[in-house]
């Protein structure tokens, strides 16, 4: 008989703290009223900025051109410390030397992600020389990124100036061997 009680006793023991496992698991996972997750909604402020929000949950520009095509500069770019990599293009009029499009690709995080929509948006629409002017400053102060992601605003910097790079080598290139066909 002893042995009886003492077995129903230690399951009514487990059924409850499995209960309060339950509830106190839902309570913790913001599952039940008053959770975490639910408290944090209210209580602790956005880590972002509403702009980075913005660019990352709706990105500007994002796709490819033919990388081969002579009106398109490829700029490749990537963070090693943080494994970010940016891809942003840029398509020339080969006569006003204006950038008429850009795009991006980027593997990485919210801010490496605003960053290149961000520096797509900025592009368009200027002459080569004017966007060699934009510094990964200006960039991180209209997103707001903290200290901590800058290196975000300075990858979408670089990847423009080898955009334009890559465009001008493959006009160097282009007239370099009109001219020796020419010849």
């Amino acid at each position: 008989m002893f042995f009886v009680d003492l077995f129903k006793f230690v399951l009514n023991f487990l059924a409850s703290i499995a209960n309060m496992l339950k509830f106190g698991t839902n309570r913790v996972l913001g599952l039940a009223p008053g959770g975490v997750l639910q408290r944090a909604k209210t209580s602790f402020p956005r880590l972002y900025h509403e702009r980075v929000v913005d660019h990352y949950n709706n990105p500007r520009n994002v796709g490819s051109f033919d990388k081969n095509d002579p009106g398109v500069g490829t700029g490749l770019v990537g963070a090693p410390a943080c494994g970010d990599v940016m891809k942003l293009q840029i398509k020339v009029d080969n006569e006003t030397g204006k950038i008429v499009d850009a795009c991006f690709k980027t593997f990485g995080c919210g801010s490496a992600i605003a960053s290149s929509s961000v520096a797509t948006e900025w592009v368009k629409g200027k002459q080569m020389e004017e966007v060699l002017s934009i510094k990964n400053t200006e960039i991180a102060k209209h997103l707001s990124l903290p200290p901590v992601k800058l290196h975000c605003s300075m990858l979408a910097e670089d990847a423009i100036k080898a955009a334009v790079k890559d465009y001008e080598a493959k006009h160097a290139k282009l007239s370099s061997s009109e001219q020796a066909a020419d010849a």
